[in-house]
């Protein structure tokens, strides 16, 4: 993953993380973290647990690195623009708060941060995940936004269109 040009400045390129919520194999996103650390980009993710929070520790594990951990927080159901309990988890540097409160299966919604997610980002990779992720790789499909999933069986994602390729390790992704 290389620098990107925007505005005349050479900027640093935001790759995004999409998985699960809820659980998360701890090894495999403390490592993906700790290797996107490396290759000098900004981490984002949705701000919460998980996957999310997994893949954040290994980002921000790394002592020399030069990108932050974004994380772009959902509001509650009820219309506030506080962010319900577990957001951001401890690892984010940059909290970016919205008004957006749909995820899950009407991650696609126009009132869903997915859109965000996915629009902020230079490249997607999805972890495995329910039907949030899905929503986040059908609107990256939908944006143009490079997508792949990091996964050990393409069913780890429900109905991952066959367009997106698949990734077994950080070889392969890089």
């Amino acid at each position: 993953i290389s620098h990107v040009e925007l505005g005349g400045q050479r900027s640093l390129p935001v790759v995004g993380v999409m998985g699960s919520g809820q659980s998360a194999d701890q090894e495999r996103c403390r490592s993906l973290g700790a290797w996107l650390a490396e290759q000098n980009v900004h981490l984002l993710t949705g701000g919460g647990a998980g996957t999310m929070s997994a893949v954040s520790e290994g980002f921000a594990s790394v002592t020399n690195r030069v990108g932050l951990v974004l994380g772009i927080l959902p509001a509650t159901e009820d219309g506030s623009v506080h962010s319900p309990p577990g957001y951001p988890n401890p690892f984010v540097e940059l909290a970016i708060r919205t008004h957006l409160p749909l995820s899950g299966p009407r991650g696609t919604d126009l009132a869903s941060r997915n859109h965000i997610n996915v629009l902020t980002s230079d490249v997607v990779v999805a972890l495995p995940g329910s039907l949030g992720t899905r929503s986040e790789v059908v609107l990256a499909l939908r944006y143009g936004t490079p997508v792949v999933a990091y996964v050990h069986d393409r069913g780890e994602i429900p109905e991952l269109p066959e367009t997106v390729p698949v990734v077994h390790d950080l070889d392969t992704l890089g």
